[in-house]
C-alpha cells in the first residue's frame, strides 16, 4: 500500500558517530535523557519540520523538569530507523525512550527491549486510559500488557475518483457503503477495451476486516482462514479482480483518473487533498475519500497503523522517560500539532474529533470535501489493530498461497483452505 509500511532495510552506519557524539554528554550535575526518533514522515508524505512536535514537547518538559535536558540524534533516515536502533541496543546505547514502528513492535517486546507500562499506568494518578481511542491504545498491548503509548495512527480509506462517478452518472456513496454497491459501481465504470476500470489494490485482507473476519487470534497460536466470512472475503476480492478481464490494473492507471476506486492512507488524503499539494499529487481529476465498504458480517472498518513511544527497559531514568512518553502521547498542545506537521490522527478523540482543529484542516479543501467528527469518531473507534507476533510474516506467506491457490474458489478452494489453516496452525504452534 505504501512504502513505509514494510520491513526496514538501509545504510545503518550513517547516524551512529552522530549517536556517539551526542549521548551521554551531560554537564556537571545535569540529567540527559534521551530519545530516539527518525527524520521525516513514517507516512511517505511531505513533511516540512519533521522535528517540531518533538521540539516543543521536549521545551515543555525541560521547563517543568529543570535539571533535565532531552537530546537526540537527527538525521537518522526512516527506512534506516529500525536498524539503527536495533544496534543501539545491540550496543547498550539505546535511547531511554524512542518512537516505535508499527512493524517492529512485537520483535521489541519478544527481545524485551520494551519496559512494561503497566505499573507506571496503574500508579500515575495523571494517566487515564479512557482518553485515547481503543483501537489505538491497543496497539502498543502484547500479552496482555501495555509496551508503548500512541503518538498519531493512521487508518486505510477509500480515495474516490468522483469525476470518473460523475462521468458515468454514478453518485459519491456514502461512508455507511456496502460490498453489493462497491461492486455494482465498480461493474458500471469499468470497460476494458477503454482501459478504464473500478478498483486498484484492492486486497481479501482488506474485504477480510470490512467482514467481521480476524485471520489470527491476538496470540498468534490460531489461523482462521477457513472461517466462512474469511472465504467471502478471499471470493469478493476475486469477483472484483474478475471484472478486469485478465488486465492487471496498475497504480499509474489510478494516478492518470482510469480508476474509480483504492485504498490508501488516511495519511495520503491528508497530505493530498488541500491546496498545492493537491495540483502536485493528483491534478487530473477531482477525488474525496470515505470508509471502506461494509461486508455482509461486517461493517465500514478497515487496519490501523500507529506510530509508538516505548521506554527502554534499561533507561536509567524510567521516571523520567515515563514522564516524557506521556507527554507526547497526551498532552493536548503537543498532539495539536500533529495537524500542522504531520499527517496522522491523534489518538485522542478530545483533538481527533475537535471542531476547529478540523475547521482548519479543511480551510484549504474543495468544498464538500473533509471527514466529519463523527466519521472520525467511527473509523477511529472500531479501526482493526492486526497482531504482529514473531512467526506473522512467515504465517501470511502460507495463508496468501493458500488464498492464491484457491483462487477459482469452489469445494476445491475450501478444502485447500480448511487444509492450509490446519497446516498453519501447526506451524504456529511449534514456532
Amino acid at each position: 500500500m505504501r512504502g513505509g509500511i514494510r520491513k526496514r532495510a538501509g545504510a545503518l552506519l550513517l547516524a551512529l558517530a552522530l549517536c556517539l557524539g551526542l549521548i551521554g554528554c551531560a554537564g556537571s550535575g545535569e540529567t540527559v535523557l534521551t530519545i530516539g526518533v527518525y527524520a521525516g514522515s513514517y507516512w511517505d508524505t511531505p513533511n516540512g519540520d519533521c522535528y517540531q512536535i518533538l521540539d516543543h514537547a521536549i521545551a515543555l518538559f525541560e521547563a517543568e523538569h529543570p535539571g533535565v535536558r532531552v537530546e537526540y540524534v537527527s538525521g537518522i533516515p526512516t527506512d534506516a530507523y529500525s536498524e539503527w536502533l536495533a544496534e543501539q541496543i545491540l550496543k547498550g546505547t539505546e535511547p531511554d525512550l524512542y518512537f516505535v514502528l508499527p512493524e517492529d513492535f512485537d520483535l521489541l517486546v519478544s527481545s524485551g527491549a520494551l519496559a512494561n507500562l503497566d505499573g507506571r499506568m496503574a500508579a500515575d494518578p495523571a494517566f487515564d486510559p479512557s482518553l485515547y481511542y481503543e483501537p489505538c491504545l491497543r496497539s502498543g498491548q502484547a500479552n496482555g500488557s501495555q509496551y508503548a503509548l500512541p503518538h498519531e495512527s493512521v487508518p486505510t480509506i477509500m480515495f474516490v475518483n468522483k469525476t470518473l462517478l460523475e462521468e458515468n452518472g454514478i453518485q459519491m456513496p456514502g461512508n455507511d457503503w456496502t460490498w453489493d454497491e462497491f461492486y455494482d459501481i465498480c461493474d458500471q465504470v469499468t470497460n476494458v477495451d477503454s482501459r478504464q476500470f473500478g478498483v486498484y489494490d484492492y486486497t481479501w485482507l482488506n474485504a477480510l476486516y470490512s467482514n467481521g473476519a480476524s485471520l489470527f487470534d491476538q496470540d498468534g497460536r490460531s489461523c482462521y482462514l477457513a472461517d466462512e466470512r474469511v472465504q467471502q472475503a478471499v471470493q469478493f476480492a476475486k469477483k472484483l479482480n474478475d471484472l478486469n478481464g485478465g488486465y492487471t490494473v496498475t497504480a499509474r492507471d489510478f494516478d492518470v483518473g482510469r480508476v474509480a476506486f483504492r485504498p490508501f492512507l488516511y495519511s495520503e488524503y491528508r497530505a493530498y487533498q488541500p491546496y498545492p499539494w493537491r495540483v502536485k499529487k493528483y491534478s487530473s481529476f477531482e477525488w474525496d475519500c470515505i470508509s471502506m465498504p461494509a461486508g455482509p458480517s461486517g461493517s465500514n472498518v478497515s487496519e490501523l497503523y500507529t506510530m509508538m513511544l516505548g521506554v527502554s527497559a534499561r533507561t536509567k531514568h524510567e521516571t523520567l522517560a515515563w514522564e516524557l512518553c506521556k507527554l507526547l502521547s497526551m498532552d493536548e498542545s503537543v498532539q495539536k500539532e500533529l495537524y500542522t506537521y504531520s499527517h496522522g490522527i491523534s489518538p485522542l478523540p478530545a483533538i481527533a474529533e475537535d471542531s476547529e482543529m478540523l475547521s482548519l484542516l479543511h480551510q484549504d479543501v474543495p468544498e464538500g470535501s473533509g471527514f466529519s467528527p463523527e466519521v472520525i469518531h467511527d473509523i477511529m473507534s472500531s479501526a482493526v489493530v492486526v497482531p504482529r507476533f514473531d512467526a506473522y510474516n512467515q504465517a501470511m506467506i502460507m495463508a496468501e498461497s493458500a488464498v492464491q491457490e484457491s483462487a477459482d474458489g469452489g469445494t476445491t478452494g475450501q478444502s485447500r483452505m480448511l487444509t492450509a489453516q490446519r497446516e498453519i496452525n501447526i506451524f504456529l504452534n511449534k514456532s
